[in-house]
């Protein structure tokens, strides 16, 4: 189960606030694209379950995420979740040919539980988005600040995975309003922005 706390920013300028004053604590900058799938028969949809394929830094890594039963209540979000790296040429390959995840199947033993578990005889890709995330180390949170962009266009949040949420989101809460920093609890996953096809309220 990830547990994640997200929280909400209304635009690049709060998002350049917050980059600013973390900047002491930044460890890397991922540049993420990430692109779905689901069975030919909404297999997946129908069960509640997303399947990503999250490519790092152009092809540097690609990481294939089951993701099912996604719960985001009050800025915290609660998610059955498990990943594995694939080839990152083998994952252009199944973005170009949704058909080739059946054969990737066999070198990839969650792709194969996707398989047996929702009985998907064929895959279509729903398209993607592209993420700009940031992570920050700062007061034993892992924090990662993201500027996503869509096709309608552009969202800005953090999130931080945590054993202790509502700890953490104190924490965060207090950080942003001591900074003048507007932020609201998100709504919805980047996922869900993504399938609605328009920006958060």
């Amino acid at each position: 189960m990830e547990v994640e706390v997200k929280l909400k920013l209304p635009d690049a300028s709060a998002h350049h606030k917050v980059a600013t004053i973390l900047a002491p604590f930044h460890k890397v900058t991922h540049l993420q694209e990430n692109v779905f799938f689901d069975g030919a028969n909404g297999e997946l949809s129908a069960k509640r379950a997303v399947l990503r394929l999250r490519f790092y830094n152009g092809d540097s890594r690609c990481v294939v995420s089951l993701k099912g039963k996604a719960v985001l209540v009050d800025g915290v979000s609660r998610v059955e979740e498990a990943e594995e790296d694939l080839e990152a040429a083998l994952g252009r390959a199944c973005v170009a040919e949704p058909s080739r995840l059946l054969s990737a199947a066999e070198r990839c033993g969650l792709l194969k539980t996707v398989l047996a578990e929702y009985g998907c005889s064929d895959f279509v890709c729903l398209g993607g988005f592209r993420n700009v995330r940031g992570v920050f180390e700062w007061e034993g949170l892992n924090i990662e600040l993201d500027e996503t962009h869509y096709s309608f266009g552009t969202t800005y949040e953090i999130e931080c995975e945590t054993a202790d949420p509502e700890a953490a989101k104190n924490i965060l809460e207090h950080f942003l309003q001591q900074n003048s920093v507007p932020f609201s609890h998100s709504q919805l996953s980047k996922f869900a922005v993504f399938r609605s096809g328009k920006l958060p309220d």
